[in-house]
Formats: structure tokens, C-alpha cells, sequence
């Protein structure tokens, strides 16, 4: 019990970390974004933000979907982005935690954030008398359509996700696999790698 605490801990704790950092550059980002924007523009913020928790939806979605198996297969063939596949899967708790909760819980404030900047906007185009009342109807309206729009597309998203978890998964080691061998991004370093590396070194003292 202790060791899996322990465990959990060790990778939970840097991810508290991660989701403070990213939840303050997306903050800084979309409020200097949204700083003079109208309501086409504030609207636009809300549909990326939206697009952007689907994206990793998806990938934490396909994480739990898939299995090792066909990576294995790939990665005896030499096949790029293969291991680190694998990987996603192995760990498909905390890509799932990642991707769902960290980056789906960021995009939620800050869709939030930008659909009341789109009902202030709302409000100075109408310049209505009764500015309390109709502000407080548009803050509704505009709440409950980001929100159905949201659930709308992460519903597709992961019917998507569970029928092409595979393909995705391996297109995601595959990134991973550029971004940390071609372009030199540490994309893991923040969470436990040790079996890629272990494998890395075998093949190459094979070799």
C-alpha cells in the first residue's frame, strides 16, 4: 500500500506542477489574447480552447483503448515511434490524467474566462438599459452553449478515439518520438522513461 502511494506520489506531484505552470501560460495567453477582443474574436478563442481539450481528449481516451500488443509488433520492426506507443499505453493512467483531467480542466476555466468576454462584448454591441438583467440572461445563454458544445464534440471525440485508438496511439509515439530524437524536447523527462531508455541502450549494445 505504502509503495503504491509512493508511486502515485512521485508522478502526481510533478503533475500538480505541470498543470500550475500550463494552467498560468494558458491564463497569460488567452488574457492577452481576449484583452481587446470583440465577440467574433472572443467566440473564435472558445471554439480553439474547445478543439484543444478535444485533441488530447482523444489521445487520453485512445491511451485506455488500446493495447500494447500491436506496438510490441511494431517496435520488432524497427517501426519509429513504436516504443514510446508502447509506452503511452503502459502508462494510460497517466496519459488519461494528463490529457482529460490536466489539460480538459485547464481549457475549461479559461473557455470559461473567454465566454464571459464574449457576454461583456454581447452586452456593449446590444447597450441595453436593463444591462443586469440581460447580462445575467447572455451569461446563461452563453454558459450552457460552450458547455453543450463541449460535451457535444468530447462525445464524438471519443467514439473516434475507442474505434481508431491504434492509429492514434502510434501517430502520438510517433511525435513524441520526433520531438525528443529529431528536435532534442525532453516531451518525458518529467515523467518516468526508464523503460525506453533501458530498451534504447539494449538495442544498441546489440548493435
Amino acid at each position: 500500500m505504502k509503495n503504491e502511494l509512493k508511486k502515485s506520489l512521485k508522478w502526481a506531484l510533478p503533475l500538480a506542477v505541470i498543470t500550475l505552470v500550463l494552467a498560468a501560460i494558458f491564463s497569460i495567453i488567452s488574457t492577452a489574447v481576449l484583452n481587446n477582443a470583440g465577440v467574433i474574436s472572443g467566440i473564435a478563442v472558445v471554439l480553439v480552447i474547445i478543439l484543444i481539450a478535444l485533441f488530447f481528449d482523444i489521445i487520453g481516451v485512445a491511451s485506455t483503448a488500446s493495447s500494447e500488443a500491436p506496438f510490441h509488433s511494431m517496435a520488432s520492426k524497427g517501426m519509429k515511434g513504436a516504443r514510446y506507443a508502447v509506452w503511452l499505453t503502459k502508462n494510460a493512467d497517466r496519459v488519461n490524467t494528463f490529457c482529460t483531467d490536466v489539460i480538459g480542466d485547464i481549457s475549461a476555466i479559461i473557455s470559461g474566462t473567454a465566454a464571459s468576454v464574449v457576454v461583456v462584448e454581447l452586452l456593449a454591441v446590444i447597450a441595453s438599459k436593463d444591462g443586469g438583467a440581460l447580462e445575467y440572461v447572455l451569461s446563461v445563454i452563453v454558459t450552457c452553449l460552450v458547455a453543450a458544445t463541449t460535451v457535444f464534440v468530447k462525445a464524438l471525440g471519443k467514439t473516434y478515439a475507442i474505434k481508431n485508438s491504434t492509429k492514434i496511439i502510434y501517430k502520438t509515439g510517433y511525435v513524441i518520438y520526433f520531438a525528443e530524437c529529431q528536435l532534442h524536447l525532453p516531451i518525458l523527462n518529467i515523467l518516468d522513461k526508464k523503460g525506453i531508455k533501458e530498451k534504447t541502450k539494449k538495442r544498441k549494445r546489440g548493435k
